[in-house]
C-alpha cells in the first residue's frame, strides 16, 4: 500500500463544535505518536467562533458578534472560523517524513495554492505575510489561514480555506494579525465554492503533497 492509502481521509458533514475536536485531534495525535492509530486528514466546517494561537494580542479581538473564543494552542494570533469554510485537521508523522517543520508547513501552503488552481484560482504566498493569497474583486485579499502545531513529531491543526463564508464576521478580529489587506472568497471570486469540488481538488493533489514533503526535507 502506498503512503496516501495508509493515511485515513475523513469528512464530517454539518457543524463541529471546536471543543470536542481540539480534544479529538490531540488523542488522535498522541496515538500517532504512539503507533496505535493512522495518520489522518480530517476535512470539516465549524459554527462561528474565534481561536487565538500562541501569539494572539488580545487588541486584536474586537468580537463584537459576541462569538465564542477558543486557545487553540496552534501557532499564529487570531483566527475566525464558521459556515462556508472549509477546514483541513493535518496529522503527520514528520518522525518518518524529514523532521523539518518549516518544509511541512511550505509543503501545506503549496498543497492548498495547488487545490484552488485546480479551481480556476490563481492563490500564492506573500513575502512576510502567513497563509494564502489571491488578487480578490477588493484587491490583493487573504483567501486561507495556515496554523500548525506540532508535539513530538506529530503534526496538527491545519489550514482553513473561505469557499463561502459570511466575510462580515472576520470583523470581530485583526485575522492572523494583518490588518492592511482584506479577507475574501471563493464565492466572492464567483468561483465554485461548494464543499465537495474543492474536497476533490485537494484529493487530487494528495499524493503530490505528500511527494514533496517527503523529498524535500531541509531544502524548503
Amino acid at each position: 500500500m502506498d503512503a496516501a492509502g495508509e493515511i485515513e481521509w475523513r469528512v464530517t458533514p454539518g457543524l463541529s463544535p471546536y471543543a470536542e475536536t481540539l480534544a479529538e485531534m490531540e488523542a488522535r495525535a498522541g496515538a500517532i505518536r504512539a503507533g496505535d492509530a493512522r495518520e489522518l486528514v480530517w476535512l470539516l466546517e465549524h459554527p462561528p467562533l474565534f481561536t487565538a494561537g500562541t501569539s494572539a494580542d488580545p487588541a486584536e479581538l474586537f468580537n463584537p458578534q459576541g462569538f465564542p473564543v477558543f486557545a487553540a494552542g496552534r501557532g499564529g494570533r487570531y483566527t475566525y472560523h464558521g459556515p462556508g469554510q472549509r477546514v483541513g485537521y493535518v496529522l503527520l508523522d514528520l518522525e518518518k517524513r524529514g523532521k523539518d517543520v518549516r518544509h511541512f508547513v511550505h509543503c501545506l501552503e503549496g498543497w492548498v495554492i495547488d487545490a484552488l488552481g485546480r479551481l480556476g484560482v490563481s492563490a500564492f504566498r506573500a513575502e512576510g505575510r502567513i497563509g494564502i493569497w489571491t488578487h480578490g474583486p477588493r484587491g490583493e485579499a487573504k483567501v486561507g489561514a495556515i496554523g500548525v502545531r506540532v508535539r513530538r513529531w506529530v503534526t496538527f491543526h491545519g489550514f482553513a480555506v473561505n469557499l463561502a463564508p459570511e466575510l462580515s464576521h472576520f470583523s470581530g478580529i485583526v485575522p492572523c494579525g494583518i490588518a492592511e489587506f482584506p479577507v475574501t472568497s471563493l464565492d466572492e471570486m464567483g468561483v465554485s465554492s461548494r464543499q465537495q469540488h474543492f474536497d476533490l481538488a485537494l484529493a487530487a493533489g494528495f499524493c503530490d503533497f505528500l511527494a514533496a514533503l517527503e523529498g524535500g526535507a531541509g531544502k524548503a
